[in-house]
């Protein structure tokens, strides 16, 4: 079985330029070093906030075949927030209930989350992801979401991504988690 790629993109001018230190990037990453139990590995980029760099990296990255990708900065209200608006532009489906329940989460920590715009979409095989900006509402708003995201890439036909329960309890349907199972016996 091969190893899952996760796409991690940090979304931000000045940690582009190495004038400020990538934190959303590494807190992606330690998230999912914690919960995922199954083989993957990491395919990062750090970028400006520049909607044709967003735009041209999520396709590189669905192209490498990466199942999930996720991306940190540029989902806030100011001029140079255009990280939505490249993800729906490469995207063939949108999944609105992921920003919508980031959102809600998020609310219960801060009233500024209103002013996020989190969104994700499917590209190809690739589900797509935006999360925040801050370290600390990354954890939370993954926390919220990824028990959707297993069963997700599996309808994608991705990779068979496994959490640890003790971290996340993923939720698949009982008849999916016979398929991918019987799926793997075979390939192997």
């Amino acid at each position: 079985m091969n190893k899952a790629k996760i796409g991690f993109i940090t979304v931000s001018d000045r940690a582009s330029r190495g004038e400020y230190e990538d934190l959303g990037g590494p807190a992606m990453v330690a998230w999912f070093e914690r919960v995922l139990s199954s083989e993957w590995q990491a395919v990062k980029r750090v970028i400006p906030d520049d909607q044709s760099d967003i735009e041209s990296t999520l396709k590189e990255l669905a192209e490498e075949g990466c199942c999930l990708i996720v991306t940190t900065g540029g989902t806030g209200p100011a001029v140079r927030d255009v990280t939505p608006e490249a993800t729906e532009n490469v995207c063939e489906k949108m999944m609105p209930g992921f920003g919508e329940l980031m959102r809600q989460e998020s609310l219960k920590f801060v009233p500024t989350a209103i002013l996020s715009r989190q969104t994700a979409g499917i590209r190809g095989k690739s589900l797509i992801i935006n999360l925040p900006g801050k370290p600390s509402a990354i954890g939370d708003c993954l926390n919220a979401v990824f028990p959707a995201v297993p069963y997700c890439i599996d309808l994608l036909e991705g990779s068979y991504l496994i959490a640890d329960v003790a971290q996340c309890k993923v939720f698949r349907p009982k008849h999916a988690r016979r398929l991918s199972e019987s799926s793997e016996k075979f390939s192997s």
